[in-house]
């Protein structure tokens, strides 16, 4: 009997041993390899980006410099371009249910407009600034600059579940530009150069994109600001990322850590 009580107890501090190992096992970290680069307008303040039909489409930021742009990709060419009113502040940006959708960043407001001719048909509003915005098909997904994600309900746009995003427990603050890309959720993060690939289950970093490398790659003599921006080619699983003012956008390719 005393065998087998000290054979349990074994067990329980072995199986709470390795769930605690588990959880604090290190989160992945994944590289990049650049596939092409293509021209960007290197005075575009990138807040949004988003692939559509064979085409990206960009929200940019600043007062009284803002706008939503329909790109051809090859050439980097604005096609279209819609300038919104001086006091908004160009934010995130997506496609959702046939309308392009842009939030802005102070004003509470946003924008809905149709995509072949960035018309806008109509405006929300939300209590919150508005910093990213994407979708998974049935609700917007929206980022503030906190560690929380906030989903929307379609129509009324009012917040229905919040999501805090954590890597090992500790949360991760200043989500900025997001993109849903087969089941998560991939952020940047302001001022760094790593993407963040959240479960929108439970708000876990499933693992790191570390795009290290990318600054050096452009050319130089521009202003460019901090990364941000990501689009995502579901037909041809192509990946693209760019940033503020960044003359260039990437096509990358993630390479996974060992045994991912």
């Amino acid at each position: 009997m005393v065998q087998i009580k000290v054979l349990l107890t074994s067990v329980i501090i072995f199986a709470f041993h390795t769930g605690l190992s588990a959880q604090h096992k290190e989160t992945p970290v994944w590289t990049y390899m650049i596939v092409a680069d293509y021209p960007h307008d290197h005075e575009a303040y990138t807040q949004g980006l988003l692939y559509h039909n064979g085409f990206l489409y960009e929200s940019t930021g600043q007062r009284g410099q803002s706008s939503i742009r329909k790109l051809d990709i090859s050439s980097g060419a604005i096609l279209q371009k819609h300038m919104l009113a001086e006091e908004y502040f160009g934010e995130g940006l997506t496609f959702f249910r046939g309308n392009l959708i842009q939030l802005t960043w102070q004003a509470f407001t946003g924008f809905i407009y149709e995509p072949e001719s960035l018309f806008p048909i109509e405006q929300f509003y939300y209590n919150s600034e508005g910093w990213g915005l994407t979708d998974d098909g049935d609700q917007l997904i929206m980022s503030d600059g906190t560690s929380d994600l906030y989903f929307l309900e379609p129509g009324t746009y009012a917040v229905i579940r919040t999501l805090t995003v954590t890597d090992q427990g500790k949360p991760i603050r200043f989500l900025n530009e997001l993109e849903y890309i087969k089941g998560e959720i991939f952020a940047n993060i302001l001022s760094e150069e790593r993407i963040a690939c959240i479960d929108p289950g439970t708000g876990i970093v499933k693992r790191w994109i570390d795009l290290t490398g990318l600054v050096p790659a452009l050319p130089t003599g521009y202003a460019i600001d901090v990364l941000n921006g990501i689009a995502y080619d579901a037909e041809h699983d192509r990946l693209f990322v760019t940033g503020k003012l960044w003359p260039r956008i990437f096509e990358i390719r993630l390479i996974g850590s060992a045994g991912q």
